[in-house]
């Protein structure tokens, strides 16, 4: 980030690459991702320097092409590791698919990876919905005494992470954990 008193780089198509080597060194991206990185470095030059942003949008694509030929931009891998790693903090398949329609991966992708997630477990949403209810202590993750009186936020809390009404209300009214897991199970 560029500091008031310190202007901008001036683009050229080394300073790009070098920048997206850089951003790629500390972050996953897709291409969209990584597009957007470069054009906001471009559109500061542009301010400070003068010029189009037209000008510099070729050594953009250009820098792109470069990255993904040589196997550091993969879009596909990025959608399967981002989705996994989503599984893992809980989220549903509704969230999942949203936050990579944001990241910019293609809803072709997309489902790609959805569909590798499901190859590894029977029931994705389900499972993702009982990490979420286990780590939030919702449900039958709650003592029992408290459980009625919280039923309709536990299943507000599932239904915001992207879980559909059958999966929310599978996992907040199971009678234990115990019966949670045999349905995992089954």
């Amino acid at each position: 980030m560029t500091t008031p008193n310190r202007p901008p780089p001036r683009i050229t198509p080394s300073y790009l690459e070098n920048a997206a080597l850089h951003y790629l060194e500390r972050f996953a991206a897709s291409s969209a991702g990584l597009r957007r990185v470069l054009l906001r470095k471009v559109d500061r030059s542009v301010a400070h320097w003068g010029g189009e942003r037209a000008d510099h949008l070729a050594a953009v694509d250009a820098v792109i092409v470069k990255l993904t030929g040589l196997g550091y931009l993969n879009d596909q891998a990025f959608a399967e590791m981002k989705t996994r790693s989503l599984h893992r903090q809980g989220k549903g398949s509704r969230a999942i698919r949203a936050t990579l329609a944001a990241k910019g991966v293609t809803s072709d992708l997309a489902e790609q990876a959805m569909d590798t997630l499901t190859a590894e477990h029977a029931e994705p949403d389900l499972a993702a919905a009982v990490k979420l209810a286990r780590k939030r202590r919702l449900g039958p993750f709650r003592p029992p005494e408290n459980r009625a009186e919280t039923r309709a936020k536990d299943m507000a809390a599932l239904a915001r992470s992207g879980f559909d009404f059958d999966t929310v209300r599978r996992v907040i009214d199971a009678c234990s954990i115990e019966a949670l897991e045999e349905m995992l199970a089954s």
